[in-house]
């Protein structure tokens, strides 16, 4: 075996996926309920800019089975979701009444409101294809920091 190099340091999640049955009605539900700036939309796939860092992919179930070819020439391999798939955000906790109520004046039920060992919260709640959609303070996780 060879000399262990240093392991190369991670940024962070650049990009997560959601696999949808309708884009415009998750287009929609994640731009008016976390005023997500659109990067680019189609009927195959939107990005979503979630802050400068990281990217929400909306895909429609199906429609990436094959590989997608870029502009230079180059592809991207094959990629398909489904069933009820988990998503967090983190969220400050001054800001847990406020998101409550956010939820509460779009008719979202919460249906979970766990409040963890560490000291974490988390609001649960569904998107239109039943993702599991999850908001949570810090605390979640130990020695985690969001």
């Amino acid at each position: 075996m060879g000399i262990d190099q240093p392991v190369p340091r991670i940024g962070g999640i650049l990009e997560t996926a959601l696999y949808v049955s309708d884009m415009k009605r998750s287009h929609d539900f994640y731009c008016d309920l976390f005023d997500f700036r659109v990067i680019s939309t189609g009927t195959r796939l939107t990005d979503l800019s979630i802050n400068d860092r990281q990217v929400l992919l909306l895909f429609a179930k199906g429609a990436s089975r094959q590989p997608t070819m870029t502009a230079r020439g180059d592809s991207v391999p094959p990629t398909d979701a489904d069933g009820e798939l988990h998503l967090a955000f983190s969220i400050s906790a001054d800001d847990w009444a406020t998101w409550t109520e956010r939820l509460a004046s779009r008719n979202i039920l919460i249906e979970s409101n766990v409040r963890w060992e560490e000291g974490g919260r988390s609001l649960y709640f569904r998107d239109p294809d039943r993702h599991v959609i999850e908001l949570a303070t810090p605390g979640l996780w130990p020695g985690v920091s969001p």
